[in-house]
């Protein structure tokens, strides 16, 4: 990343990258704590068709739908002044992000094997940032 990057006109994309990130990762875990919220998936396809609906005109769910909206939003002011191969590898903020979330707010166990796996992909991240 060059000086000009961060000092000059291209930090407004690294925010949209930012942006893109927090929308996602808040969609996210709106859609699991209210899936969690409404029981769980009935077996009929019609009880699964009436449970989808009633999920897809929640408040919640529609927030979540609006933030994949803004971020799709964001994502193309990042892309327009970066290059795919340097915003996309941040895109992986978001395993990481929703992976601590959910142990956080859902209680979902967090393994050793899934923080040394978080781990690489911090790790590169980090190499992917020097090249």
């Amino acid at each position: 990343m060059s000086a000009k990057a961060v000092m000059g006109y291209e930090w407004t994309s690294y925010a949209f990258v930012a942006l893109t990130i927090a929308f996602t990762v808040y969609g996210q875990l709106a859609i699991k704590w209210q899936v969690s919220l409404a029981g769980p998936m009935p077996n009929s396809a019609v009880e699964k068709v009436v449970f989808l609906l009633r999920l897809l005109v929640n408040p919640w769910i529609l927030s979540a739908l609006f933030a994949a909206f803004l971020g799709a939003l964001t994502w193309m002011g990042a892309v327009a002044k970066l290059d795919l191969n340097t915003a996309y590898p941040f895109m992986a903020l978001n395993f990481i992000l929703v992976a601590v979330f959910a142990s956080i707010f859902f209680g979902e166990v967090m393994t050793w094997q899934r923080v040394v796996s978080l781990l690489l992909i911090v790790g590169g991240l980090v190499i992917g940032g020097l090249s």
